[in-house]
């Protein structure tokens, strides 16, 4: 068996690294008191992992590929591995499980792979194992519940009924126990309750954006409630999975990973930088991240953690090019060009129309007109409230520029928001026009884009095979462990080949 695998077949150097890793916590898990000899952790771990590199992810399949494929059957040693504890195995060594993925960055790091001179942060989706056409709503779920609680009822007589005759015929002093029919579905009526409240809270969330949830109700997919349904990257809609990771840009490995169960990968950002610095003991010198990253909860923390952060955001104040940047902020927009001024979303005039003073805490419309502070109000936001100074003018009546700048539903007077944060936007907006800051940040669509354009492309991860958000954290954790390990062993691949090139005095 060990002659039918080559000296540099990919699987040899996959268990060396393997067994150079401390198993300690993994061991410590073992039960050896029951059932069979118990297999080494790296023996199971180097199956899954080595099946995640062959495109090979079912528990049945590993097994299969035990039995029958040379290399599987060399790193299982001529064990036949059942699916059964394959699957176990899969799911219940999470913490440990983190350490090795540790373990694999810091042999990175000692071999000058990894240097944390430049992160980049992102996201994707990956769908979940549940299907788009099954899904909760409220009022699917409260009616379940209501034939539920009928069958519990119903349950529960029975068991009285059961308990008075046996009770009669062998006296008192029994203790009854649930049916198994009675349990099953007093877990599934646990279950409902957790959905229906994930569910209320949904639609209160749709109903504060103006969504009207009896017309357009939450869903929760049935097989697996902490999905969401949300946009495909390919197109259409499914229950989805947001996977972040961290790559580092020397040589694209990555550094951290996470799962979340919406769309909000704008509030991973601080915690991963919190978790390379516990993984790696320092934290990145420089970090990017795509536009959708450039809150101001993450601008502030980027800058009190001391992590020279670059992402695009909307200049708050005119550019060049905006006829509303002119030397008196108090003099109006020439006539000419005011159909050049700049337009939001809804067609009305943008915000980078009006100017602030900082001396004087007041804007400047683009007809001149001052524009006090007049209160502050909680914005309530993914990232947490948010207080927002209000600045409104008091001359929108009779002004040419009403139409173009007023909602229609407007009773008072234009306002303009301006939030703790503005001064590390515009900070920000003039980083990203420098020579420097645009070298920087276009390598971040290289960096931050390569490990999922892999691990979806060539591992062909395109669907989580567990259910659940716990367990689906703990299949990704496999497969960025995966994806490192891939690209450690084809350096060292690499290295000893370069090695065997070498005359025999030089490697001597």
């Amino acid at each position: 068996l060990d002659e039918s695998v080559g000296d540099n077949h990919p699987v040899r150097h996959l268990d060396e690294v393997l067994r150079g890793m401390d198993w300690s916590d993994w061991t410590a898990q073992y039960n050896g008191r029951v059932g069979q000899p118990p297999i080494p952790p790296w023996v199971m771990a180097g199956v899954i992992l080595y099946g995640l590199m062959r495109r090979i992810r079912s528990s049945r399949q590993l097994e299969y590929a035990c039995m029958n494929y040379i290399d599987f059957i060399w790193l299982a040693e001529g064990r036949t591995i059942d699916h059964d504890t394959i699957c176990a195995f899969r799911t219940k060594f999470k913490k440990p499980l983190k350490e090795l993925f540790k373990q694999v960055g810091r042999v990175a790091m000692t071999m000058g792979l990894i240097k944390l001179v430049e992160v980049a942060f992102d996201g994707t989706r990956v769908k979940a194992n549940a299907s788009r056409l099954h899904t909760w709503t409220a009022a699917k779920v409260e009616e379940a519940l209501k034939e539920l609680e009928s069958q519990i009822e119903r349950l529960l007589d029975e068991a009285d009924t059961t308990d008075a005759s046996d009770a009669t015929r062998f006296g008192e002093g029994g203790t009854s126990q649930l049916s198994p029919e009675l349990a099953d579905a007093q877990k599934r009526q646990e279950k409902l309750r957790q959905t229906l409240q994930k569910l209320q809270e949904a639609d209160a969330a749709r109903k504060k954006d103006g969504i009207d949830p009896q017309k357009n109700p939450a869903q929760v997919p049935q097989a697996d409630a902490d999905s969401k349904v949300m946009p495909n990257k390919e197109g259409g809609y499914a229950p989805n999975y947001t996977p972040v990771a961290a790559t580092d840009g020397t040589r694209d490995f990555i550094v951290d990973c996470d799962v979340i169960g919406g769309p909000n990968e704008q509030n991973e950002l601080l915690p991963s930088v919190g978790r390379i610095e516990e993984n790696f003991g320092r934290k990145p010198e420089t970090m990017a991240a795509d536009a959708a990253f450039g809150t101001g909860a993450n601008l502030e923390g980027m800058e009190r953690e001391g992590v020279d952060f670059y992402t695009p955001v909307e200049s708050p104040s005119p550019e060049e090019g905006n006829p509303a940047k002119r030397d008196d902020p108090r003099q109006p927009v020439p006539e000419q060009e005011r159909p050049n001024l700049p337009r939001n979303d809804k067609k009305k005039l943008a915000k980078s129309c009006f100017v602030y003073d900082e001396a004087a805490d007041v804007y400047y419309c683009p007809m001149g007109n001052a524009m006090p502070y007049r209160e502050t109000k909680n914005e309530e936001r993914s990232s947490g409230t948010v207080a927002m100074r209000v600045y409104r003018c008091d001359a929108c009546e009779g002004c040419p520029l009403a139409g173009a700048c007023l909602d229609p539903k407007a009773k008072r007077g234009r306002t303009v928001r301006r939030d703790a944060q503005e001064p590390l936007r515009e900070k920000m907006h003039a980083k990203l026009r420098t020579e420097e800051g645009k070298k920087t940040y276009n390598r971040r669509m290289h960096v931050g884009e390569t490990p999922f354009a892999i691990i979806k492309g060539i591992l062909e991860v395109r669907r989580f095979l567990l259910r659940g958000l716990e367990k689906v954290r703990t299949e990704w954790m496999w497969v960025c462990t995966a994806y490192n390990l891939k690209k450690l062993i084809a350096v060292l691949a690499a290295l000893r080949a370069e090695s065997d090139k070498m005359p025999a005095w030089s490697r001597s």
